[in-house]
C-alpha cells in the first residue's frame, strides 16, 4: 500500500474547539488501514525482507524503489523511518529543489534525532524522496554530488520512490539500488482485505463483487480502498 505510514508519535494535539466537542471524525479507510508493521503490508515479500534486514543491520545506502502507483513504495519507507527508528526527512518532488537538498543532507551531518523529542537520538537519518523521477535536473545533479563525494552524509539512508526511471540520468541510476514494486498476483489478498473491512464496516449490507473493485482498480491497494470507501457510503 502506498497510504502513508505512521512517524514518530506527534505532539500532543490542541484542545478541540467547543463547537466540536461530542463529534467523532472518521478517517479514510487508506488511512485507517494503513500499514503499522511490515507484516501488515500486501504482497511486496522481496521489498519487505529488504526492509526488515535493513531495520535489523541499518547501514548507509542509496536505494530507489520503482513500481506502480499504490504498490507500497512511500509506505514501506515511512514503515523503515519509523521502525529502525530514523530521523525522518521526506521531500515531494514539486519540493525537491537545490536548497532543500543541500539545507537536508547539511542536516544529516548531525547527529539524529527523534523527530519530536531532539534529546531521543534515533540510528540513522533516512532522506525520502518521493516521485524522484519528477525532480529537477539540479536537484539530481546534487544528489549525485552527494553519493559520489568523497565525504557522504553518515549514517544516512536514501530512498527515492518513482513510477518510472525514464527521466532519470544513467549515472544516477548507477549511484541507487533497484528494489522492484509490484502489484502481480496480489489480487486475492486485497480481495480478502475489502471483504474482512466490509464486514467491519457495514455488515447488514449487501456486499459488492470485491473482486470486481480489484479488478477494475488494477490491483493497486489504495485505489480500491478509496473505492471501497464509496461503496460503504452508499450502502
Amino acid at each position: 500500500m502506498e497510504t502513508e505510514l505512521m512517524l514518530s508519535p506527534a505532539p500532543a494535539p490542541a484542545a478541540p474547539d467547543a463547537a466540536q466537542c461530542g463529534f467523532d471524525f472518521p478517517v479514510s479507510l487508506t488511512e485507517e488501514f494503513r500499514p503499522r508493521t511490515l507484516d501488515q503490508f500486501v504482497g511486496l515479500d522481496k521489498p519487505r525482507k529488504i526492509a526488515a534486514n535493513l531495520i535489523r543491520q541499518p547501514k548507509s545506502c542509496s536505494l530507489r524503489f520503482v513500481g506502480p502507483s499504490g504498490t507500497g513504495k512511500t509506505t514501506l519507507a515511512l514503515a523503515i523511518a519509523a521502525l529502525m527508528p530514523a530521523e525522518l526527512h521526506h521531500i515531494a518532488s514539486k519540493d525537491c529543489t537545490l536548497d532543500t537538498v543541500n539545507r537536508i543532507v547539511s542536516r544529516c551531518h548531525t547527529v539524529p534525532h527523534d523527530a519530536w523529542d531532539i534529546s531521543k537520538p534515533c540510528k540513522m537519518h533516512l532522506v525520502l524522496v518521493d516521485e524522484a523521477d519528477l525532480m529537477t535536473r539540479p536537484a539530481q545533479d546534487a544528489f549525485l554530488s552527494i553519493l559520489d563525494g568523497t565525504e557522504p552524509p553518515p549514517a544516512t539512508v536514501f530512498i527515492f520512490t518513482m513510477n518510472s526511471e525514464d527521466n532519470l540520468q544513467p549515472r544516477f541510476l548507477s549511484r541507487t539500488m533497484p528494489v522492484e514494486f509490484s502489484s502481480y498476483g496480489i489480487a486475492g489478498e486485497v480481495t480478502a482485505l475489502l471483504a474482512r473491512i466490509w464486514r467491519e464496516k457495514a455488515p447488514a449490507a449487501p456486499a459488492p463483487n470485491f473482486a470486481r473493485i480489484v479488478k477494475d482498480c488494477s490491483n493497486n491497494v489504495r485505489a480500491a480502498l478509496m473505492a471501497l470507501d464509496v461503496e460503504i457510503m452508499a450502502a
